[in-house]
């Protein structure tokens, strides 16, 4: 099975924007070391924890600093944008990577309303997703002698397009089109189970895809101990709550006991959101793991891990390839 990994870009306490950017170079040549198949980045705005705003800008930079690993965007928020602006900046990540470049498109705005009105865009732009997807699909394609628009570059670009999701609406237009998809289980699970049995009864083979492909998002947090893995992963938790609570900020520090920080009623909700998770020991991750894959049945694996300490994280990802490359 083939293992990839996304990544947010985190800006812990203490640390800076360009540390981030940093490590998130780092993390990626760690990943293309440890035999990832794909490096995301995903877009979101308004947050101050998460430096990927500027996806493609990002990528680019990835991209010129690895080699052989797949890099791309899980994903770009399409109702942002207009369809031939991200052709032409993806076409021309394909002019200059070759065909590894990968492009994720969801249809959340990344950041709420104010956001959508500080992008001049309107959040009525949702309800043209389907076409935003096609017409963006059209300029990747053969030049249309009769097109009053292409997209230079951007045409013929072999730049391979998913379908991301947290609900029935992304798994039934990916199924329509024929792309592969990407569940965002790792912080909204709810749908999970319904949207991948929709997604492959649905398919149809385009010109786009012949056969379905399923791509499931874990958290994933690694260490040597149980304990000590439980321990990291409450940066993740306290970002997520502080996130739902309206009060985003960097990626917290860990912490020793976590109830401490987050409310009991809250906690669930937390809980609830990060469910898809394996944390612990390598052995703890490998048998959640073996878990999931059989309950799923994915085709791929993507993994997130927000963990504070560069490092730690770098070392957990790498001990999650490692039990990747082995039988679950």
């Amino acid at each position: 099975m083939k293992y990839s990994l996304l990544d947010l870009a985190p800006v812990g306490e203490g640390s800076n924007i360009s540390q981030a950017l940093q490590n998130s170079v780092r993390l990626a040549q760690a990943a293309e070391a440890a035999g990832y198949h794909r490096y995301w980045m995903a877009e979101h705005h308004n947050m101050p924890g998460i430096a990927s705003a500027a996806t493609s800008v990002l990528l680019n930079h990835v991209a010129n600093h690895t080699k052989t690993i797949r890099v791309g965007a899980g994903g770009v928020m399409l109702p942002n944008h207009a369809p031939l602006a991200i052709a032409e900046q993806f076409g021309t990540l394909y002019a200059l990577h070759g065909p590894r470049i990968d492009l994720g498109l969801g249809r959340a705005p990344g950041g709420d309303g104010a956001v959508m009105q500080a992008l001049r865009r309107g959040m009525g732009r949702n309800d043209d997703f389907p076409d935003d997807v096609v017409q963006l699909l059209n300029y990747f394609g053969p030049a249309n002698p009769a097109a009053a628009v292409h997209a230079w570059p951007g045409q013929d670009s072999e730049i391979e397009v998913w379908i991301l999701g947290s609900s029935l609406y992304g798994a039934s237009l990916a199924a329509a089109l024929g792309l592969p998809y990407s569940f965002a289980s790792h912080f909204a699970p709810g749908d999970l189970s319904e949207a991948v049995r929709l997604y492959r009864q649905r398919f149809q083979e385009t010109p786009f895809g012949t056969k379905p492909h399923f791509m499931l998002a874990v958290n994933v947090i690694i260490a040597d101990t149980d304990a000590e893995a439980r321990f990291l992963r409450t940066s993740q938790q306290l970002q997520f709550a502080r996130l739902r609570m309206g009060t985003p900020g960097l990626l917290p520090r860990p912490v020793e006991d976590i109830a401490v920080e987050i409310p009991p009623h809250f906690m669930r909700t937390v809980e609830a959101a990060l469910s898809v998770s394996a944390v612990g020991a390598p052995e703890t991750v490998r048998a959640r793991l073996a878990e999931l894959v059989e309950t799923y049945k994915p085709d791929e694996l993507i993994l997130v891990g927000n963990i504070h300490d560069p490092a730690a994280r770098v070392r957990s990802f790498e001990m999650a390839a490692e039990i990747l490359k082995g039988n679950l």
